[in-house]
Order: C-alpha cells, then sequence, then structure tokens
C-alpha cells in the first residue's frame, strides 16, 4: 500500500471522525451533559490532529490542537459548555470540516474566519466568555462553590503573632485512606518513552498522561537521565520518558486504548505489578521478628579499642546474627509465597473472566472492511445481468412447455431464489444511513441563520433509515436548497415571530422513513407558510401564468418549482436569482422521486419527498397494454380484479367508476392515458389494477392482460434515450424485449387533467 492510499484512508477517518464530532457537540447542544459524549467529541478532534500531523497538513493541526485544547477545558469542567461556548465549537468543527477537505482536494479556506475562531478558541481556554449571555450563566457553579470556600475560615484559628503565621488543622487519622481504598485494585507498572516524531506530529505526552490519570489513582516518575546539556540539546528531540504506577480496574487493554493514537511514535511498555513480595492479606499478617544488630559498631571509640580477640568474637556474633536474619527472611518469604499463590489464583480467575468478557464483546461488536465504490456498483451490475439471464432462462423452460414436475424447473426454481437472496444481500451491502446528508445539513442552518439574523433549531429525526448510496450521493443538492428556502422565506425573524405569539427561536423538522418500498424524507418549518396570494401575482408579474388563470391551492405552492420564480424582493447571496427549488424539482425527477407541498398559512410549510430505495432492481407485475409490455411497481399496487359489468357506471361524459365492496373509483385507462389507443376499451375485458399514490388517493387503472409478477432491473430512459411522460424507466424481459416502466403517479395525475409534460412530471419509480 502506497503513501497515497494510505492518506486516502485517512481522509475517509477524517469524514467519520467529523461526523461523530458534529454529533456530539449537537447533542451536547441540546443538553446532553455525559462525559462519554465530551469524551467522544474530544477523541475525534483529537484523532485528525494526530493523523494530519503524520502527512504533514499544518494548518489542520494548528487548527485541531487549539480547539482539543478548549475541548479538553470542557472534559475536566474547567470551562461550562453554555450555549455560546458550542456556537463557537460549532463553527470551529466546520471549518476544521473546511481545512479537511482543503487538504484532500487542494482547495483553500477563508483564513481570516479560521484566525477570527483560533481567538475564540484560545479565548475559550483562558476563562474568557465569549458573550455575556454566557457570562451571566458562567458565575452559577462559582456562586454554588464559595459556601464550601467560606466554610473554611470560620474553623481558621487566629494569627499566633504579629507576622500573621496561621496554623493549620491537619489530621492524620485518615492519612493513607485514599492509598487504602485504591489497594486492592490492580496495579499495572507503564513506561512512557516518546520519539521526536510524537512531538512533531501534533501530540502533546502531559495530555496522554493526563488521559491514563482518568483511568485511576497513579504515581508518575519523570526521568530526565537522558536530557543533555544546553548547548547539545535538539530543539525537536525528545529526552523526557516516564513511569507510570497506576491502579485500575478497567485493564490493560483500557491503558493501552490512551496511547492508541501515539503508539507508532513512542516506546511502551505496560505489564501488571507483582505486589505479592510487599503485600499480606488481612489474615496472613507476618509475625514481627526481631533482626539482631550491634549498636555498637557506631561506636567509633568502641571500635578503635576493640582487641583482636574482641574482633573475632564480634565476627562470630555476626555471624549468628545473619543466620538468624537468614532465616527470618526465609520465613517471610515462604509467607509471602503462601500470598503470591492466592493473589495468583484470583489474578488468574480475573483474567479468565475479562478474556471472556472481552470475547462476548468482540462477537457483539461487527467487524467491517472498507471496499472500493466501484468495486461494489461493479457487484452490482453483475447482480443486475444475473437477474436478466435467470429471467431468460425462465422464460425459456416457460415457451419449452416443460411439466412442472422436471428436475428442470426445480432446478430453475432453487435458481430464482438463489438470485434473489443474492440481489438482497448485495443491494443491502450498499445500503447507507441518511445520517451523513442530514449532519450537513446542520451547518447550512447555522450559516444562513447567522447571515439573516434569525434563531434557528434544526431537529432531525429517522437519521438510522437506509438507502442507496446513489441516492444518498444526490440527495445533498436538492435538500439543501429547500433548507436555504425553509431558513430564507419560510421561517420569519424573531421581531416578527413574536408579534405573532410564537417563540422566537424557529423550527425547522427534517425527518426519514420508509413507506410502502420507498423513503419518505419531509421538511417541516413553522414559518408563516406559503403566501398564495403573494406567489400568484408574482407568477403574473412574470408572464408564467395568465392573469385570469384559476388555479387550486395546490397549483399555487407548485409554482415555486418554476424556472427563474421567487418571491425575495432583492437578489441576496441566498435566494432571490429563482434557482434554488427549479434546482429541486429536477433533482428528484432525475433521482424518480415526486414532492408534495403542504403549506397553512401562519403555521408553516411541509415538504414531503418520495424517493425509490433503489436505482437497480425493483418487484414488478408484468402487464400489457394496447400490445405493448408495462412494467407496474409492486409497492404501487394495492389488489387487482376482474370486473364485471354491473360494476361500471359512467359518471360525465368521459370518466367511469367502478363499485369495490360499497364504494367507488375512478377507473383510468392506461393505454389511453399513454396514447396507445383512441378510444377507451371495454373494462369487462381487461383487469384492473388498484393503485394507490402519494397525494392522489386510490385509481384502478385498466390494462389488457396480467402476465406476471417478476424482479426487473432498472435500466434510466433519460441516459440511454430522453424524458417520456408517464413513464419512469425500462428494463429487459426475459426473452430480451424492452419493457417500460410505468410512472403510476403520473398516470394518476393525468387522470384527474393534470398534463404528462416532461417538466410537469414529478412521479417516480414505485
Amino acid at each position: 500500500m502506497d503513501m497515497n492510499e494510505i492518506k486516502e484512508i485517512f481522509f475517509q477517518e477524517c469524514e467519520e471522525q467529523l461526523a461523530e464530532l458534529e454529533s456530539g457537540l449537537l447533542k451536547m447542544n441540546d443538553g446532553d451533559r455525559d462525559p462519554e459524549t465530551v469524551n467522544a467529541v474530544f477523541r475525534a478532534v483529537h484523532s485528525i490532529k494526530g493523523g494530519a500531523g503524520a502527512f504533514g497538513l499544518d494548518d489542520l493541526v494548528a487548527f485541531a490542537h487549539v480547539f482539543e485544547t478548549t475541548l479538553d477545558c470542557v472534559r475536566s469542567n474547567k470551562l461550562e459548555p453554555t450555549q455560546d461556548v458550542l456556537k463557537v465549537m460549532l463553527k470551529s468543527a466546520d471549518v476544521l470540516a473546511d481545512l479537511t477537505n482543503a487538504a484532500r482536494d487542494g482547495g483553500s479556506v477563508d483564513e481570516s474566519r479560521s484566525r477570527g475562531l483560533v481567538k475564540e478558541l484560545e479565548a475559550l481556554a483562558n476563562g474568557e466568555l465569549p458573550s455575556p449571555s454566557a457570562a451571566a450563566e458562567a458565575p452559577a457553579p462559582k456562586a454554588a462553590a464559595k459556601p464550601a470556600a467560606s466554610a473554611a475560615p470560620a474553623a481558621t484559628p487566629k494569627p499566633t503573632d504579629d507576622s500573621g503565621f496561621q496554623p493549620v488543622p491537619f489530621s492524620f487519622d485518615d492519612f493513607g485512606g485514599e492509598g487504602d481504598a485504591g489497594s486492592d485494585l490492580p496495579a499495572y507498572e507503564v513506561v512512557f518513552k516518546p520519539r521526536f516524531e510524537l512531538y512533531s506530529k501534533g501530540n502533546d505526552a502531559t495530555l496522554l498522561l493526563r488521559d491514563l490519570s482518568r483511568l485511576g489513582e497513579m504515581t508518575i516518575y519523570c526521568n530526565t537521565d537522558a536530557l543533555p546539556g544546553l548547548e547539545e540539546i535538539d530543539p525537536e528531540g525528545a529526552y523526557f520518558f516516564w513511569n507510570v504506577t497506576i491502579r485500575t480496574d478497567k485493564g490493560e487493554d483500557a491503558i493501552r486504548t490512551v496511547f492508541e493514537f501515539a503508539e507508532w511514535d513512542c516506546d511502551l511498555t505496560v505489564k501488571p505489578v507483582d505486589e505479592a513480595a510487599g503485600n499480606t492479606s488481612a489474615n496472613e499478617e507476618l509475625p514481627m521478628v526481631p533482626v539482631p544488630f550491634d549498636l555498637s559498631i557506631l561506636d567509633e571509640t568502641g571500635a578503635a579499642e576493640v582487641s583482636p580477640a574482641g574482633n573475632k568474637a564480634n565476627e562470630a556474633a555476626a555471624a549468628v546474627a545473619a543466620a538468624e536474619t537468614a532465616s527470618n527472611v526465609t520465613q517471610m518469604a515462604a509467607a509471602a509465597a503462601r500470598v503470591e499463590k492466592k493473589e495468583s489464583a484470583a489474578a488468574a480467575a480475573a483474567a479468565a473472566a475479562a478474556n471472556a468478557a472481552a470475547q462476548n464483546n468482540a462477537a457483539g461488536a461487527g467487524q467491517t472492511i472498507r471496499v472500493d465504490l466501484d468495486r461494489v456498483d461493479r457487484l452490482i451490475n453483475l447482480v443486475g445481468e444475473l437477474v436478466i439471464n435467470q429471467a431468460m432462462l425462465s422464460q425459456s423452460v416457460i415457451e419449452n412447455d416443460t411439466t412442472g414436475t422436471s428436475s428442470i424447473n426445480m432446478g430453475l426454481e432453487e435458481l430464482q431464489q438463489l438470485t434473489r437472496e443474492i440481489q438482497d444481500s448485495v443491494m443491502a451491502i450498499r445500503a447507507q444511513p441518511v445520517k451523513p446528508v442530514f449532519q450537513r445539513m446542520s451547518r447550512i442552518v447555522r450559516e444562513i441563520a447567522d447571515m439573516t439574523g434569525k434563531s434557528i433549531r434544526l431537529i432531525t429525526e429517522g437519521e438510522n433509515t437506509e438507502v442507496d448510496k446513489t441516492v444518498i450521493d444526490k440527495l445533498a443538492e436538492p435538500l439543501t436548497h429547500m433548507i436555504r428556502n425553509a431558513v430564507d422565506h419560510g421561517i420569519e425573524t424573531p421581531e416578527k415571530r413574536a408579534a405573532a405569539g410564537k417563540n422566537t427561536e424557529g423550527t425547522v423538522r427534517l425527518t426519514a422513513k420508509h413507506r410502502s418500498g420507498r423513503i419518505l424524507i419531509e421538511l417541516a418549518d413553522d414559518g408563516a407558510g406559503i403566501n398564495r396570494e403573494k406567489v400568484r401575482q408574482k407568477a403574473i408579474d412574470n408572464d408564467l401564468i395568465p392573469a385570469d388563470s384559476n388555479l387550486s391551492d395546490e397549483e399555487i405552492d407548485n409554482l415555486i418549482f418554476l424556472p427563474g420564480f421567487s418571491t425575495a424582493d432583492k437578489i441576496s447571496d441566498i435566494s432571490g436569482r429563482g434557482v434554488g427549488m427549479d434546482v429541486v424539482k429536477r433533482s428528484i425527477q432525475a433521482l424518480g422521486g415526486r414532492i408534495n407541498i403542504t403549506s397553512k398559512p401562519g403555521h408553516g410549510s411541509v415538504f414531503t419527498m418520495s424517493l425509490p430505495l433503489t436505482l437497480a432492481v425493483l418487484d414488478g407485475m408484468v402487464v400489457t397494454v394496447a400490445g405493448q409490455t408495462l412494467v407496474v411497481p409492486l409497492t404501487a399496487i394495492v389488489e387487482t380484479l376482474q370486473p364485471e359489468a354491473s360494476a361500471i357506471h359512467s359518471f360525465g361524459a368521459n370518466h367511469r367508476l367502478i363499485s369495490i365492496r360499497n364504494s367507488f373509483c375512478p377507473l383510468v385507462d392506461v393505454g389511453r392515458i399513454l396514447n396507445f389507443r383512441a378510444t377507451q376499451a371495454n373494462p369487462v375485458e381487461g383487469v384492473a389494477l388498484l393503485v394507490e399514490s402519494e397525494g392522489g388517493g386510490q385509481r384502478a387503472l385498466m390494462v389488457d392482460a396480467i402476465q406476471g409478477q417478476r424482479q426487473v432491473v432498472i435500466k434510466s430512459l433519460e441516459a440511454n434515450y430522453t424524458h417520456v411522460p408517464g413513464i419512469a424507466a425500462a428494463t429487459i424481459l426475459g426473452d430480451g424485449r424492452v419493457a417500460l416502466i410505468l410512472d403510476v403517479d403520473a398516470v394518476v395525475g393525468a387522470s384527474r387533467g393534470q398534463s404528462l409534460k416532461a417538466e410537469m412530471s414529478l412521479a417516480a419509480v414505485g
């Protein structure tokens, strides 16, 4: 693997870390003060900084370092994460993302903005609050701490002399209590020797040791033996190393996790401390054995006057004393060995339990691998060809009129089942949650709110709803324009909201959910809603509609999708050119989706996008209409039925109804709508498909015959031919013929009098 591949992996991980960063900051902004959330935010910035240092991305490292320092103040409870503080941090997260993108794509970042945020972050780290609102909140913790601080002077003795000396009361009763509390915890000896690469990549040894201290009680010693003289010192060198003894129940893996981002740039040794020789249990206290010692050797005069005979006597006595001492040491060692044996057994049992827990955690945590998207797309295409060939094989068997009990048919059924399982599994590989796209919208809301002077809160729901990656990649652009439209046009200014009796903070809600084999994305705001009179007049002024046109509320709402339409009074950096919603319509149409608008003046608007879960395959019912073969998406079909003459009723000049269980449903001739035939067919001679569409209710689609239900591979008509009104896409059948996939909602809309022109069609596959 070359350096470019490693760098690409780093940037992919940066995307995940940035998503984790913004997610955690938004949780904190909503009031989450869980230490794990704060730690996750800190780790994300720290990981980006460490990786950026390895590739020499100095700008990214410098900004991440300041950001990390401020987050560490929050993590150590030195800085209260108020709304104003988090506002600065969210902006910093945006700049960090910009710096990452610039490092990857070779672009540039607004230096004035980044420098300004660096100053704000440094001010926060130094205890300077960003605004008066935050300053009002900050004294609260200090005020709460004052009673405890003020209680001390009451018990402090008065000065004993004129010098002002005050004795400090101190109790030895609890001396060593903290050490005793943690003495039952296993101890580990850690030797941490940084190399110069660790500092060159922006890491800080003191932060690592501070993280280590959070695991338990520890003692630390800094070894400076390798420090050279001042004339020989290298400013970029690493001369210190640390010996740490820590007591913790987290285990060795937790200790190594602290150094996981620096393990390649340091020498790290972690080993359990063997305390058996120094500790004994309460039940096996060793007796105090006196050790003979001749104090006369301390007397220089006596030592000088000792005679040779006395010297020999002293040597003999010393030998006896040494033997007795050796015997005592042997007894102590034997007792310590007994204790060590018991502690070793307990440690072995604890290690076995820890290993079992680790295995359970490993079994529960899913393992992932990174695969190039091109390989997945190639696999998708091959599965599509497999589906087509399987359909061709089935068609060949049917044409040969093979009996249903033959081994060929049995094998064919097994092949069909396996093909379906392979297709479902492959499509699941490419399915991804919409969370990354939703998180991107948070930044857009913040930026537009700052530009317009509005206070807006974005609420997201259903972030884990999965959809095909091809849909996600094309979803960001329409969502961006819709968010900008909701913030700029939908939400009122704080003054207008207050005058209307609303909360000065507006709310934009973005939700995603599955429904009938599709994904529904709703964007709702609690703003002023659509001013239909203003929209209609603006369309007349721009010659988009005749002045005498009689439009329904739904038709007026849909005028905002017309090219060049805008209700903005003046052109700004945000809106006014009439491009945004036109892009939304075209993007959704290209995805094979549709959009509906529901607006209530004074209460807000709801934009609902309905998109297919995948653009690769679908389950459909193959039907025949006027000699043409069509595929109707199965997710749109409620039921099929054979009409009877008594159930058909005329309504007006050209409309017919069909009675279904004591209710009437409009009957739609698909062949007539698509201009396959000039006159309406006889319903009794065909089959009715009861379908349900977004906003159009139920309709009974008339077709000539049903060929069967099949899984088909979607082929884009727009990419290979052009857009065809009423047709969503095409597919290849088992006999090699091309079949058109019906756009159910466009057909239903046409039955209600809507045009089937390409520019008015917003319908989709299934």
